[in-house]
């Protein structure tokens, strides 16, 4: 007898086709129930190690061994003339029909009823992870637009000239405002910074904003200089700073350069519309200094009022 006979006789083929059946559909399970159950994914690992080691120990029982009505016996301690492997084969071969159909019936219900709920738990989750990601990059984009205008220090020789300096800084804030896409801390906020000397990543954080702008007015007679200065708040380093001198009668002008300057620094895209909000018209100097006492005294009344 041949050895592909001996084979045959002995049913090795049909314990490797009964085993593989087996096997694929316990992966299959495996693979369905490990989500459900949150297990990791190196249990399926470990699942089809052990499968696949299992393989040839059981084509090796199948040879060496022998199922007998007296229990499981050596093929070598069985007489030919008794043997019933035959039986067995049939045996075999209805367990693995049944085994197909099962097989078979997993499939169809995996391929009709979990595929589609798999996808559309698929197209949900990659939906909230691309809308997520989107979130987060248009608040990232955002963070990055963002500036504090601190108060301009005065650095005139009348110290009276303050309500000069906090208006020039209230002008630009305003005018930064009404830019599209680009945030601006508010004045109450970026004011409590005014009599404090704090390191300026300090103060990003505090406002949290990406920028900041500082400065410096003098002023003598009609004529003013105002210094600006663009700084990065998460490292304090410089990224743009300008000295501008006017008369004050042009105050408004030194006001949109400024701005725009800003702006073109921060790469904010500006409409013609919007850059028209930061230009105003020149103004009288007398009729601008009534303007902000009034402010200044505004806001003393304020605190005073407050404490009451």
């Amino acid at each position: 007898m041949s050895f592909v006979e001996e084979l045959k006789r002995r049913n090795v083929f049909r314990v490797a086709i009964a085993y593989v059946i087996i096997a694929w559909l316990i992966l299959q399970v495996g693979d369905t129930l490990a989500p459900a159950l949150h297990l990791p994914e190196s249990v399926n690992t470990a699942l089809a190690f052990f499968l696949i080691l299992g393989f040839p120990v059981a084509i090796i029982l199948a040879w060496a061994y022998e199922l007998t009505p007296e229990g499981l016996k050596k093929e070598k301690d069985v007489d030919r003339s008794n043997s019933i492997t035959h039986v067995t084969g049939r045996k075999l071969d209805y367990f693995i029909i049944a085994v197909l159909v099962l097989a078979l019936g997993y499939f169809a219900f995996d391929k009709f009823v979990l595929d589609p709920s798999r996808d559309a738990e698929l197209v949900q989750a990659t939906t909230e992870a691309v809308t997520e990601q989107a979130t987060e990059s248009r608040e990232a984009e955002t963070a990055d637009k963002s500036i504090a205008v601190l108060p301009f220090v005065n650095m005139s020789d009348d110290a009276s000239n303050e309500y000069f300096s906090d208006g020039i800084s209230e002008e630009i804030l305003n005018a930064l405002a009404k830019v599209k896409d680009l945030k601006v801390a508010g004045r109450t906020s970026s004011f409590a910074f005014k009599t404090r000397s704090e390191d300026l990543r300090t103060i990003g954080e505090a406002l949290r904003v990406s920028h900041i702008l500082e400065g410096s007015v003098r002023k003598s007679g009609i004529q003013v200089r105002v210094t600006a200065q663009l700084v990065k708040a998460d490292n304090g380093y410089h990224l743009w700073s300008q000295t501008y001198d006017r008369e004050l009668t042009d105050i408004f002008a030194i006001q949109d350069e400024i701005a725009a300057e800003i702006l073109i620094q921060l790469k904010a895209q500006l409409l013609d519309e919007e850059r028209q909000l930061l230009a105003s018209q020149p103004t009288d100097s007398e009729v601008y200094d009534l303007y902000l006492l009034a402010r200044q005294f505004e806001t003393y009344m304020e605190h005073f009022l407050s404490y009451f």
